[in-house]
């Protein structure tokens, strides 16, 4: 059930409007807190959607919102399960959202 939710919330994490994609930010930033731990089969897939493009992004509400996002799942997840995805992302990764990722793998 989870990943059938996320399957269709994922794309919206990357939407080309840019409102769209700051709302659903918005919301995952929401969803965290409640989600927790829950969240383990599927933030291999989420990692990816949050940091591509939103850490780097010029619209400083998208920038705001995915730095809130990664703030909160450093707060409410399990950080064993967040290790990998990070350095995985970090890697590849470059300007503000490589300096980002890397300040939280610290």
């Amino acid at each position: 059930m989870l990943f059938q939710i996320f399957d269709a919330f994922k794309p919206r994490l990357h939407d080309s409007n840019s409102k769209v994609n700051q709302v659903a930010l918005e919301a995952m930033h929401k969803m965290i807190p409640v989600l927790k731990d829950n969240l383990s089969p599927v933030i291999n897939m989420l990692i990816p959607a949050i940091v591509d493009n939103n850490l780097n992004s010029k619209n400083p509400g998208i920038y705001a919102a995915a730095t809130n996002v990664i703030q909160a799942l450093c707060q409410h997840v399990d950080n064993s399960l967040l290790l990998q995805p990070f350095c995985t992302k970090a890697q590849f990764l470059s300007g503000k959202a490589k300096q980002d990722l890397t300040e939280k793998l610290a």
